[in-house]
């Protein structure tokens, strides 16, 4: 799996987790709402480690949270 997919399922989880809109996840991360939409629809090539702190921030957790999860295990994911 690429990276931006596991942010993207990462992303989608924890939405569901903590029963948040990505409208909200927006305004909390300062993320824009194309921005957004890229990262969930898997329409971006890379994914920033800046992008992932916002996330991490709008969700109110550490960044250590957001990628504590299977998604990002080294043997899951394609690293190029």
């Amino acid at each position: 799996m690429s990276v931006n997919k596991a942010v993207a399922m990462r992303t989608s989880e924890l939405l569901l987790k903590y029963n948040m809109s990505q409208y909200r996840l927006e305004k909390n991360s300062g993320l824009s709402h194309s921005r957004l939409g890229c990262i969930m629809s898997e329409k971006n090539k890379t994914v920033t480690l800046s992008t992932v702190m916002l996330l991490a921030q709008g969700f109110n957790i550490s960044l250590i949270e957001f990628l504590d999860s299977p998604y990002f295990d080294f043997e899951m994911l394609e690293i190029n």
